[in-house]
C-alpha cells in the first residue's frame, strides 16, 4: 500500500541517530539572530511577484519597482530574470533576493506560483524559516495556495498572510478571515484592518498601536508615506458623508467619509471582541497566522507589513540531521543545496548551486565535504545572488543563501559540511503527470542538445526515467506540469541553440518502490505499465491512470509503492 503523503513528507517522521553534543559560537549566534529567511507563496496572479518588488523597493534595493503588467514595453520584475518569465509575465523559477532593512538581513525566496512548478516551490520551502502567503481579496483562497499551505503545515513552517488587492472591488475582510480559518483550520489574527476597499480604500487601522494610517497619494513605482492619525482626529469629518475635509489642511484623504469611518470602527470593535490574540509559540508551530491587508500595486500597507514581518518572522533555527537536531549557532559550517541553476548569467555559461547555510560560518576558500560522496572540495568563490545579478562574498552565516559555482560535483539535496560529517533532510521527488521524449531534429546540434538536457535534468527542471528492460536507453522526460516542458524546450533553444521536437507518452503517474531482485522478477504488471529507473537509479513504474495504480497495489500486496520518493537519512560517508 502507498503510505500517506503526510507520512512521506513530515520531517518528524524521519528517524535519525542519537543526539550529538555541539558547541556554541556567540558571534555566529549574533549574526543568526539578524537573519530572516522566508519564501513567498500564492496562486498565480495573486500579486506575489509585485509584492516581492515592493519589499525590495522599501528595503532600498531598487529605486523603481517593475510590476508585472504583461506588456513587452513595461519594466520586468527584478525577481523574474529569465527571458521566458519576462515574455509571459509569470515566475517559472525560484529566485533569491537579499537586502538589508533596519538592522536585519532579509533573504527573500520568490517562488513560482504556477502548479506546474510546485516541485521547485517545495524545494525552496525546505530552505525557508517562514512563509508569506499572498491572497487575492476578490478571489480568496485558490487551489494552488491551498496546496502550498498544506506543505507549510506539514513542515511546521510558520505562515504570515498578506491579503492583497484591497484597492480593488472584492470580498469583505471578514469573509476572507473566515475562509482562512475554515479551509486551513488555523486561527487568523489580523494585525491591521482596511479602511474601505476598492475605490474607497483610504488606509488601514493598525490594530496593535490602535491608530489609523491614511494614504494621500498613489504611486505604484516609488515609496509613499502614510499619514498616521488617531481615531479622535477623524471626528472632524462631518456627519454628512458627502462633506469632506480638504486634505492639505487636515491630512485626510478626500474619499474618507463619516459612514466609512463608523463602519470600519464597528468591524475593528468586532475583531477585538471576537478575535484571538497572537501568541508567539502558537504562531511558530503553525497554529495561528498573522494577517495583514494592503495593496502591493499601489504600495498601500507594504511598509507596515514589512515592519510587522520583521517582528514576527523567526531567525534561523535548529535543523534535523542524521546526527540529531543540530543547533544553528554551533561553530562548524554546514548547509544543503536546494537548487541548481544553469546559465544564470548567459555571458558565463556556468551553473550555480544555491546553498542554504544551516550552521556555523562559511568563509571564502574554505574546504568542505560533500556528505553523499565523502569528497573534499575547496570553494574558492561564493556569490550573493540578487535575481540574475551576483556579488562575491567573503563570509556568510546561518539563514544566508549563497551561490556556489557548480563544478559538476553537486546534486540537488547534497549536504556540504566542515567538521563532523552529517546529512540534512533529503529533497523529495514528486510523481510527474506528463511524460514525453524530446529529440533534436538538427543532427549537427546533437552535442549541444545532449549537454543542455543533462544540465537541465541535474538542476531539477525536469525528471528523467529509463526503461529498465530495454536495449535502447531511451530518455523518458517527466514533469508535474506541461508548462515545464515549454520551459525546458525554450531553454534548450535559447541557451544551447538546440532545436527540439516532442513526442508525448500516454503515462500519467509514477510510483517508486523498493524490492529485492526476486520480487522484481515476480512483479505483476498490467500491459500498459512500464518498469523504469529514475535519474538516481531508483526503481519505478509508470502508469496511465489511477485505476492502474489500484491494480498494481492489489496484484503486488507485499511491495509498498510511493507517489513521492523520499530517501532516508544516509550514514555519513567515510572521509
Amino acid at each position: 500500500m502507498s503510505p500517506s503523503i503526510e507520512n512521506q513528507l513530515n520531517p518528524t517522521a524521519v528517524t535519525s541517530t542519537s543526539p550529538t553534543t555541539f558547541g556554541f559560537d556567540a558571534y555566529i549566534d549574533s549574526q543568526r539572530k539578524r537573519r530572516r529567511t522566508f519564501a513567498i507563496i500564492s496562486h498565480p496572479d495573486a500579486g506575489k511577484t509585485t509584492l516581492t518588488e515592493k519589499l525590495l523597493l522599501y528595503g532600498g534595493s531598487i529605486e523603481v519597482a517593475g510590476a508585472v503588467r504583461g506588456r513587452k514595453t513595461q519594466r520586468a520584475a527584478t525577481s523574474d530574470w529569465m527571458e521566458l518569465e519576462k515574455q509571459r509575465g509569470i515566475s517559472v523559477s525560484s529566485t533569491v533576493l537579499t537586502f538589508e532593512y533596519e538592522g536585519c538581513q532579509i533573504n527573500l525566496l520568490d517562488t513560482p506560483g504556477h502548479h506546474d512548478f510546485s516541485e521547485d516551490t517545495y524545494r525552496t520551502l525546505m530552505a525557508a524559516d517562514a512563509a508569506v502567503m499572498v491572497i487575492d481579496l476578490a478571489k480568496g483562497i485558490e487551489s494552488q495556495t491551498e496546496k502550498l499551505f498544506k506543505v507549510c503545515a506539514l513542515r511546521k513552517i510558520p505562515v504570515i498572510t498578506f491579503v492583497n488587492k484591497v484597492d480593488r472591488p472584492g470580498r469583505s475582510p471578514l469573509e476572507i478571515i473566515a475562509e482562512i480559518e475554515q479551509k486551513f483550520k488555523i486561527e487568523s489574527v489580523p494585525q491591521n484592518w482596511p479602511l474601505g476597499s476598492g475605490k474607497e480604500f483610504s488606509g488601514f487601522v493598525d490594530l496593535i498601536q490602535d491608530n489609523v494610517h491614511l494614504f494621500l497619494e498613489r504611486d505604484s513605482d516609488r515609496k509613499i508615506s502614510a499619514s498616521v492619525q488617531q481615531w479622535s482626529d477623524l471626528n472632524a469629518i462631518e456627519e454628512d458623508s458627502e462633506d469632506v475635509i480638504p486634505p492639505p489642511r487636515n491630512g485626510l484623504p478626500q474619499s474618507l467619509s463619516r459612514k466609512l469611518v463608523d463602519s470600519t470602527r464597528e468591524e475593528v470593535d468586532l475583531i477585538r471582541m471576537a478575535g484571538s490574540t497572537l501568541e508567539t509559540d502558537r504562531f511558530l508551530h503553525g497554529e495561528q497566522t498573522p494577517v495583514f491587508f494592503g495593496s502591493a500595486l499601489t504600495n498601500f500597507g507594504v511598509e507596515h507589513f514589512l515592519r510587522g514581518f520583521l517582528d514576527l518572522c523567526p531567525p534561523p533555527g535548529d535543523r534535523l540531521s542524521s546526527l540529531g537536531t543540530i543547533p544553528a549557532s554551533q561553530p562548524d559550517f554546514s548547509g544543503f543545496i536546494f537548487k541548481i541553476q544553469a546559465n544564470l548569467d548567459p555571458r558565463h555559461r556556468d551553473r550555480v548551486a544555491f546553498l542554504r547555510i544551516c550552521t556555523g560560518k562559511f568563509e571564502r576558500d574554505m574546504e568542505v565535504v560533500i556528505a553523499r560522496s565523502g569528497k573534499r572540495l575547496r570553494i574558492p568563490r561564493a556569490l550573493r545572488i540578487f535575481g540574475q545579478d551576483r556579488q562575491t562574498m567573503d563570509e556568510a552565516f546561518p539563514g544566508d543563501i549563497i551561490g556556489v559555482v557548480c563544478p559538476g560535483e553537486f546534486q540537488l539535496g547534497d549536504t556540504l559540511c566542515h567538521g563532523s560529517t552529517l546529512h540534512f533532510e533529503p529533497l523529495p521527488q514528486f510523481s510527474p503527470e506528463f511524460f514525453a521524449v524530446l529529440d533534436c531534429p538538427d543532427t549537427s546540434r546533437r552535442k549541444q542538445f545532449d549537454r543542455g538536457l543533462k544540465q537541465l535534468v541535474e538542476e531539477g527542471a525536469i525528471q528523467v526515467f529509463y526503461e529498465a528492460k530495454s536495449m535502447r536507453r531511451e530518455m523518458i522526460l517527466a514533469a508535474v506540469g506541461e508548462l515545464q516542458f515549454d520551459v525546458v524546450r525554450f531553454r534548450l533553444e535559447s541557451e544551447y541553440n538546440a532545436p527540439t521536437s516532442i513526442s508525448w507518452r500516454p503515462h500519467k503517474l509514477a510510483r517508486w518502490f523498493d524490492a529485492t531482485e526476486e520480487q522484481k522478477k515476480n512483479l505483476r504488471l498490467s500491459y500498459a505499465a512500464k518498469l523504469v529507473c529514475d535519474h538516481y537509479g531508483n526503481d519505478a513504474i509508470l502508469l496511465q491512470s489511477e485505476w492502474d495504480d489500484k491494480v498494481l497495489e492489489r496484484e503486488n500486496p507485499n511491495i509498498r509503492f510511493h507517489s513521492i520518493r523520499v530517501s532516508k537519512f544516509q550514514p555519513s560517508a567515510a572521509v
